[in-house]
């Protein structure tokens, strides 16, 4: 198979405009109006889950797994991906992006992606402000206590959002697959590493991996098709010309 115009297949060089994540989705208007109403419904349903709690008793059943090594580990899962940690990933990966390409634009859609999915939730998160499940009824706490609100899980929106971001990265070389299958498998350890610190409702991170699916792609769109090309800084010389020699 020919590696031309696949910088990311083995052969460093700068990205195409038609492939990777700059390639256009056919249907943006499509795209921008699910990710409104998805919006919408997640708020709206958080709203009601903080009235309802229908999952508690699914959300004690699974903090009952936090002993142990299992234990040991979500809660390091949870440490890992926190918001100062998840930003140095993102930045370390840009940076990786912007090296392999030797172009910066692959970079910036990339951290573009996951930053305006991600950060974004955080005032429904406000809005809604579910508290977190009720340490006094689990059988095991979470050390230290989060007492900030639940619904939706920044550390849920954050896995799912960059991994969309890089499989948007990679879809044009042959990592695509890999990188779903293992940013599938992250998103799961993540998701039951939050359920059972019990610092999350399973609902929380339900309406998290939905909000980062819907968000995401209208994200690119409007990021990535709509707004770069109009900055004069990201045109293919000038993104180039700013690689450090």
């Amino acid at each position: 198979m020919s590696t031309v115009g696949h910088p990311a297949v083995g052969v460093p060089g700068r990205a195409a405009d038609d492939e990777g994540i700059f390639r256009r989705s056919p249907y943006p208007l499509v795209l921008i109006t699910l990710a409104i109403i998805a919006v919408l419904v997640i708020t709206g349903a958080g709203f009601l889950l903080k009235y309802v709690p229908l999952d508690r008793g699914l959300s004690l059943w699974l903090n009952g797994f936090h002993v142990g090594v299992i234990g040991a580990l979500t809660s390091a899962v949870y440490h890992v991906f926190s918001p100062g940690p998840a930003i140095a990933l993102t930045i370390l990966a840009a940076a990786v992006i912007w090296w392999v390409h030797k172009d910066l634009r692959p970079a910036v859609a990339f951290g573009g992606v996951v930053a305006v999915t991600w950060l974004p939730s955080a005032i429904v998160k406000l809005l809604v402000h579910r508290p977190r499940p009720d340490t006094a009824l689990q059988p095991h706490h979470f050390v230290p206590v989060q007492v900030d609100a639940s619904y939706p899980s920044g550390h849920m929106v954050f896995i799912v959002a960059i991994v969309i971001a890089l499989v948007y990265v990679l879809r044009d070389t042959r990592w695509y697959r890999l990188t779903v299958a293992l940013g599938t498998i992250l998103a799961v350890v993540v998701g039951l590493s939050l359920m059972i610190d019990g610092v999350h409702y399973p609902t929380d991170v339900a309406a998290s991996i939905a909000w980062s699916l819907a968000i995401a792609p209208a994200v690119r769109v409007v990021g990535v098709d709509l707004v770069m090309p109009q900055l004069r800084f990201l045109n293919r010389s000038s993104a180039q010309r700013a690689l450090p020699r």
